[in-house]
């Protein structure tokens, strides 16, 4: 194979539904008040992604606490029968308690929120955001069950579980007829590649649909971030500086690395972009990637790259900068093991 790009949005099948999604799908957390303020801008770049054949939209209750939701509700009013339409639910949406979590009591009332956010009496794919530590998995796919046989929800979903915790998932689903998660949403990249030494194989044995986030790295992949150079001033570096301190070993090895392979993407003659979005896609267990611009322009840089394909030789060169199974910053992961907390050990 060689490092060629062709004009075309490919598509594939969405674990075992037999649903058909786009290759990229769209991830609108930078929409509202998190990134784009402006409404009908937003508007125009999900319009764009849709007429460029991106038909996957991904979002969550918690993005700028319901208006990304909304946003979404407008740009697709028209057009909901062409798009598979993801949502999430777990991060708290209010200070008081029961606004957060799997219970039930949550979730049959967060989907009516997010239902009327939308404007849709369906959505395609609901995801738990996170995993509860509080509540038995057993009656948060007994809620997401009732769900579906409603009507209201026709696939359920998760987001930054742990192998195990999508073993157990599956496992209470078999076992209360209940029910399961066709997909799991974990964060994947060049930078942080820890998700292939259990999770992808995980998913894949239980034929679940792979959606990663995060794979231009928060930024670090976008092909501006060069040893002998300052970091560049970016929207998410205003926002949480702490991300980007080089005082930090992990930052200090993505910041290498993602010079480093900023450099094999000029050898290439390809934007890093490309090859970052190209990279996730060629693994067997990814389904799609999730891309989320805040500007027209970063969405016009990401909409060829699914087409990228790339040679063993220039794998076997990512693999010479970022080890196979790796997270350079920990912190990637996406996840928190809370057992490890002192106060939970002594």
């Amino acid at each position: 194979m060689t490092d060629s790009a062709q004009n075309q949005q490919p598509t594939t099948h969405l674990g075992r539904t037999g649903v058909e999604v786009s290759r990229l799908a769209l991830g609108t957390m930078m929409f509202g008040d998190w990134g784009n303020k402006d409404h009908d801008d937003s508007v125009r770049i999900i319009h764009r992604a849709l007429d460029a054949g991106i038909n996957f939209v991904d979002t969550a209750d918690i993005y700028s606490f319901g208006e990304s939701e909304e946003i979404v509700g407008k740009a697709i009013k028209g057009r909901r029968d062409d798009i598979v339409l993801a949502t999430k639910f777990f991060n708290g949406m209010k200070q008081q308690p029961n606004y957060r979590g799997g219970s039930r009591r949550w979730i049959m009332r967060a989907v009516e929120d997010s239902l009327r956010r939308l404007g849709t009496d369906y959505i395609d794919l609901y995801q738990m955001h996170r995993p509860d530590e509080h509540t038995d998995i057993d009656e948060s796919l007994g809620a997401l069950s009732d769900l579906v046989t409603q009507g209201k929800v026709r696939y359920i979903g998760s987001s930054t579980f742990q192998p195990s915790q999508v073993v157990e998932a599956q496992w209470s689903a078999r076992s209360n007829h209940t029910a399961h998660f066709v997909t799991e949403q974990p964060p994947y990249s060049m930078l942080a590649r820890g998700i292939e030494a259990d999770l992808l194989p995980t998913t894949h044995r239980h034929g679940m649909g792979t959606l990663v986030w995060s794979p231009l790295a928060g930024g670090w992949l976008s092909g501006r971030f060069r040893v002998g150079q300052d970091l560049p001033a970016t929207h998410r570096s205003d926002r949480d500086p702490g991300r980007y301190d080089l005082s930090k070993p992990g930052i200090a090895a993505k910041f290498e690395a993602a010079s480093a392979l900023g450099e094999l993407a000029d050898d290439l003659g390809v934007p890093l972009v490309h090859l970052a979005l190209a990279f996730v896609l060629r693994h067997p267990g990814v389904t799609s990637a999730i891309i989320g611009p805040r500007t027209m322009e970063q969405l016009e840089s990401q909409l060829d790259a699914a087409s990228l394909e790339l040679s063993d030789e220039t794998l076997d060169r990512i693999d010479a900068i970022v080890p196979p199974g790796t997270n350079l910053n920990p912190e990637d992961a996406g996840f928190t093991n809370y057992w490890l907390e002192a106060r939970r050990r002594r």
